[in-house]
């Protein structure tokens, strides 16, 4: 059960709309690594040095420059918002690749000062998918917390409650998972996720 819970992620992770809109820039974000080195308020303060800084320069007429500014101030907005370590760690699970999405992970040694509420939720969520192969105690641990801290889309809340569930069962915790899958299944308002729901739906029956 536990490899079909990280197939399934795994297969599906490519759909998830916090990933989207990184994937024309991923050479971009690859570049830009160090950044993560820094608290999320250093990020915002040099988002707010830059696009100071870029106001200046429309005011005396270096348009070049004020351009050049105000993108350097939009990438560390972004940034804060957007974890482009996290960003990598999807690419790896994308690839089946659950080691390299881990250490990408790794690199985030302090999430809560590091990520805004949304994306240490979402660095939650990975660390579920990945333990979910080898430590059912502590994939489940991570599911929670993530979901409690929140996940911004119903895909990928729907992914994590799947999951849970599939965790729960294989705990012969049958009326848990039994309601997380119809919250998941409600969730999955594209119906991406039909068939591995139908799958644990089935799985179940059995316990």
């Amino acid at each position: 059960m536990a490899l079909f819970l990280g197939i399934s992620n795994r297969a599906n992770i490519r759909h998830s709309k916090f990933y989207k809109p990184f994937q024309a820039s991923s050479n971009f974000v690859l570049s830009l690594l160090s950044i993560d080195m820094f608290p999320k308020i250093i990020k915002l303060i040099l988002a707010l040095v830059s696009l100071t800084f870029s106001a200046h320069q429309f005011i005396e007429q270096f348009i070049g420059n004020g351009i050049a500014l105000a993108l350097l101030g939009g990438m560390f907005v972004l940034l804060y918002f957007k974890n482009e370590l996290i960003f990598l760690a999807f690419l790896r699970l994308r690839k089946e690749d659950l080691n390299g999405a881990k250490k990408w992970l790794d690199k985030i040694k302090n999430p809560p000062s590091s990520l805004v509420k949304k994306q240490h939720g979402y660095y939650l969520y990975l660390y579920g998918l990945i333990e979910s192969q080898n430590n059912l105690h502590k994939a489940e641990k991570f599911l929670k917390s993530a979901l409690d801290l929140g996940l911004r889309y119903k895909h990928d809340q729907a992914m994590a409650k799947m999951n849970l569930a599939g965790i729960l069962m294989q705990k012969r915790r049958k009326r848990e998972a039994n309601k997380l899958l119809s919250e998941a299944k409600r969730l999955d308002k594209h119906g991406m996720l039909t068939q591995q729901i139908k799958m644990l739906r089935t799985q179940l029956k059995k316990f």
